[in-house]
């Protein structure tokens, strides 16, 4: 990695591309600072509840969510759009058609709902977000919270302001994916995920450790330590299970066509064990965490409904491990159907003379597929589950761990996206050195 990384700096086209890619995330960083007018950040920090949906906003948004700065929203409206449009593309014959047939023209037409759908998301989410905020409000003119109209002026002007900050957290990552190296969007969850770890780590170095190694308690030490540990060790599973795939051998028949003979060459389907990624996690977290964004922006916290919310599906909650974990199964098998499917590479085959070695053409190559497709889907998503659940729950369960603070800020499933996405990069920057070299640079 370090020498694809030596090399692409070496190559003057792909290090303006990673000079844009980091200009444009040290944009992105610098509005994750900047307070919203009208806002008493200070007052907002130290009224921060820590709920699941607050945690991964936060999270997501490197923090930006927690001081109440332009960037709050993030690219969190993006995502959610994206899991929509999909979910819609399978479910809308029209929509399914314009993204298998429509080509380019079709992909363009897709990204352009995708967008208008964020900004309608953005602006919802920016109402509740607003009316959790409310006590925090300063008028921008007379600054007298009594002031009715200079409030509610106030509030339609920080709406404005976090849609305005999503589209544009948008817009940047798009540029990136544009201009620079890789998927914009990932790259700026990754520096949320990745800022937000680091600024607890040191949180945990400077103030936590020093304040008990002082009361002659060393044991936070060790916490920490085994908490980098833990780190490491998921990594190393986590990037083995992200590269892992089955090979399906298929050999080609040999054709004469006139005084030449095509085919007779063998190759091969890989069919990878997590084919989704982390994608099955951030569709089940989406979906068992809204209730708890509405009660949350709704102030309903101390209702009947959100106190059973809390006491059954909150990260503490009796049925949340269950459930997330049918919920993960689930959406595993539902995303590998978008990534993989069996019929159409059967299809693709038989027509171009291939054939799976050991089974017929047709039915049943399509049927072989998908049997294999659906046990590595089960053990692929056996893997995210307990990814998703075990080591997070460990260090919130755990109290050295939650006396660190690390078990709010980190979780299983932000370092599966770190993993991913740098992995993401490397293969980006390979792919671009041997399309600009062609051949053999990489060796």
């Amino acid at each position: 990695m370090f020498q694809t990384i030596k090399n692409a700096f070496t190559t003057p086209e792909i290090c303006k591309k990673i000079l844009i890619t980091f200009a444009l995330i040290l944009v992105y960083r610098v509005g994750c600072f900047v307070p919203i007018p009208g806002l008493d950040s200070a007052a907002i920090f130290a009224g921060y509840a820590e709920t699941d949906f607050t945690l991964m906003l936060s999270a997501i948004t490197g923090s930006a969510f927690t001081y109440g700065t332009i960037f709050a929203l993030g690219i969190v409206p993006f995502i959610n759009s994206f899991i929509i449009m999909q979910l819609l593309t399978l479910i809308i014959p029209k929509l399914e058609k314009l993204s298998k047939e429509g080509g380019e023209e079709g992909r363009k037409k897709i990204t352009q709902y995708t967008r208008y759908l964020a900004v309608l998301l953005a602006l919802i989410q920016a109402i509740g977000i607003m009316f959790a905020w409310q006590d925090s409000i300063i008028p921008v003119f007379t600054g007298d919270s009594s002031n009715q109209v200079d409030k509610i002026f106030t509030m339609i002007f920080i709406v404005i302001i976090l849609v305005g900050g999503s589209s544009l957290v948008m817009w940047l990552g798009e540029r990136i994916t544009e201009y620079g190296i890789g998927n914009g969007t990932s790259l700026i969850i990754f520096i949320g995920i990745i800022s937000s770890l680091g600024t607890s780590i040191w949180g945990a170095v400077s103030v936590v450790i020093p304040a008990e190694v002082a009361e002659g308690d060393t044991t936070s030490i060790w916490f920490l330590l085994g908490f980098l540990a833990l780190v490491l060790i998921l990594f190393f599973v986590i990037v083995f299970f992200d590269m892992a795939e089955r090979k399906i051998k298929v050999q080609y028949a040999k054709q004469i066509k006139g005084n030449k003979m095509y085919g007779g060459q063998s190759t091969h389907i890989p069919i990878k064990v997590t084919a989704g990624g982390v994608m099955p996690i951030i569709f089940a977290s989406s979906l068992i965490m809204f209730p708890q964004m509405i009660i949350q922006f709704g102030g309903w916290e101390a209702t009947k409904f959100g106190i059973f919310w809390a006491e059954w599906f909150g990260t503490n909650g009796n049925l949340y491990a269950p459930i997330m974990f049918l919920l993960i199964i689930f959406f595993a098998y539902f995303y590998a159907q978008i990534q993989f499917n069996p019929d159409d590479v059967a299809r693709m085959l038989q027509q171009n003379g291939g054939f799976v070695q050991g089974v017929r053409p047709g039915k049943a190559t399509s049927d072989y597929l998908r049997k294999i497709n659906n046990r590595l889907t089960l053990f692929g998503a056996l893997f995210l589950a307990f990814i998703a659940l075990i080591p997070t729950l460990i260090l919130q369960q755990v109290p050295g761990f939650a006396n660190l603070g690390l078990g709010n800020a980190f979780s299983a499933t932000g370092l599966m996206i770190v993993v991913s996405v740098a992995l993401e990069f490397q293969k980006q920057l390979e792919s671009q050195l041997l399309v600009k070299n062609n051949k053999g640079f990489l060796k």
